[in-house]
């Protein structure tokens, strides 16, 4: 059995991977159950992170970060 890694997975998920890595993990999943289990995990990881809301910084936390910078780049 062929091994794939989660970032091979990921573009699979995406479809972002190549017409013969797609071909491969289609293949593989027919008959992997490690496989099929680890690819529906990272689907609902996905689903999961796309249903958090998208959090902005405040802006004392923006400001710290700037001034941190600031004072970093004067010592050198």
């Amino acid at each position: 059995m062929q091994k794939f890694s989660q970032e091979q997975l990921m573009q699979y998920l995406y479809r972002e991977a190549s017409p013969i890595l797609k071909l491969a993990i289609d293949n593989a999943m027919k008959e992997d159950l490690d496989l099929q289990r680890e690819f529906k995990t990272l689907q609902r990881t996905i689903k999961q992170l796309d249903k958090l809301e998208k959090q902005i910084p405040s802006q004392k936390s923006i400001d710290a970060i700037l001034k941190y910078a600031k004072d970093t780049q004067k010592k050198k």
